[in-house]
């Protein structure tokens, strides 16, 4: 089933170049040399997405690649039984797509109002054997989401529903760190890109035990709550104490 209400805006409409974009240091292009980027320039559009829409289905034919600029959006697979699973999130500067592959894997949808900046599929993967820089930065971020999701198998199948909102915030806040050029810790603010029941889906837990685990860590002082969605760390390094350890051992090493 294709997707027909995607929006399309040119460019020049409402983003600023390459050299200036909110995720360069941190998306497919972070290791472009000027020449390059100048190339990447001629190549990419942008699309944007409304709260709720899906972005692509499961199956259908792939016709572009990119990365998230801003919003978030969830990966999810249905079974042959109509039963569905969260399996992952894309954040600012993830990439969506995978050259080489005609078909998506997954359901693809916008948590939030999401701007993607995207590049042909056939072209870009020209693209790749010409420029090494991309090729590399492709395969850097390979293996982080390799790593990533050994890190969430970790939380999903061995840690306790404490740990796993812990591990959850701590990872949402070295995310946002990272985004803004920052070291991680001390005192943070991230804004949760999923509704409660939606992280219950995601963290194999029941809404029940997500808003009970959550106003646990408020009422211990290790998050404040503010507004809809907004979670203040008073400390990060009390919060990481909370993950059960495993995931983000070396955040200040």
């Amino acid at each position: 089933m294709a997707n027909t209400a995607k929006i399309l805006v040119p460019d020049a409409a409402d983003q600023s170049g390459c050299v200036d974009c909110p995720i360069r240091h941190q998306s497919v292009c972070a290791f472009c040399l000027p020449d390059e980027l100048d190339t990447l320039e001629q190549l990419k559009y942008h699309r944007h997405y409304e709260a709720g829409q899906t972005i692509i289905w499961a199956g259908d034919e792939m016709n572009f690649v990119g990365s998230v600029v801003n919003g978030v959006a969830t990966l999810s697979h249905t079974l042959a039984d109509g039963r569905k699973q969260m399996v992952g999130l894309l954040l600012p500067s993830d990439f969506i797509g995978r050259p080489g592959r005609r078909l998506s894997s997954y359901d693809v949808t916008a948590v939030t109002d999401v701007t993607l900046c995207c590049f042909r599929r056939k072209p870009f993967e020209q693209l790749i054997s010409s420029t090494p820089n991309v090729a590399e930065r492709l395969l850097d971020m390979s293996l982080d989401e390799l790593e990533a999701a050994r890190e969430w198998m970790l939380i999903l199948g061995r840690k306790s529903a404490r740990e796993k909102i812990a591990s959850f915030l701590t990872i949402l806040a070295r995310r946002a760190a990272k985004a803004e050029g920052k070291a991680p810790g001390g005192a943070m603010t991230i804004d949760l890109p999923l509704t409660r029941e939606a992280m219950a889906d995601y963290l194999g837990l029941t809404l029940e035990t997500v808003s009970r685990q959550i106003s646990a860590l408020k009422n211990e002082g290790l998050i404040r709550l503010g507004g809809k969605r907004r979670v203040d760390i008073p400390d990060l390094r009390r919060l990481v104490t909370e993950t059960g350890g495993g995931t983000d051992d070396d955040l200040f090493a």
